[in-house]
């Protein structure tokens, strides 16, 4: 008798489960990484009046989304703030995870996305999610934390279905 769990109907959604929460969570860390870096840049333009420039003087600004080394900011000011006036997280913990938050995220989610050890790139993702909840919970922003509460259930379930995962550069890990 073959056992429900063994047939190869199941082993294929296991196996197509487990691509899609690594793709998914592989994704988002990266674009978050990637969010890190933005930054805008505006240009001025003088107002065409009938196809013709103004006399009056008037231009408009245009803001567009760039992406730059020098735009790197891993926690945003507002929250930065708040998080500064917690006697839980001293100031140099704090400037040391905004500096390696960015590059973590884009770190953990390469690695995740091409197979490089993804447990250990899910486990750190879990990690990184964890302190993430530890410093909303700290300025009680209830929101984020159920956001993240949903980003660890899909590391766990992505660590669930590690032994599924089929298209990985190290197996071991």
């Amino acid at each position: 008798m073959i056992d429900q769990n063994d047939s190869p109907q199941n082993k294929l959604g296991c196996i197509l489960a487990t691509l899609l929460v690594r793709v998914w969570l592989a994704m988002r860390a990266i674009q978050t990484g990637l969010e890190k870096y933005a930054g805008s840049k505006v240009a001025g333009s003088e107002v065409l009046i009938d196809g013709s420039p103004n006399t009056y003087g008037l231009t408009e600004q245009t803001a567009t989304k760039v992406y730059a080394l020098a735009n790197y900011q891993g926690i945003p000011d507002s929250l930065y703030k708040k998080l500064a006036q917690e006697p839980f997280i001293p100031i140099w913990a704090l400037d040391l995870f905004s500096t390696l938050l960015g590059p973590a995220f884009l770190l953990l989610g390469l690695a995740l996305l091409l197979g490089i050890a993804s447990r250990l790139a899910l486990f750190g993702m879990g990690l990184l999610y964890s302190a993430l909840t530890f410093g909303l919970i700290l300025i009680n922003q209830s929101d984020g934390i159920a956001w993240l509460a949903i980003h660890i259930m899909m590391v766990v379930a992505a660590l669930l279905l590690a032994k599924y995962n089929r298209l990985m550069i190290l197996k071991k890990w």
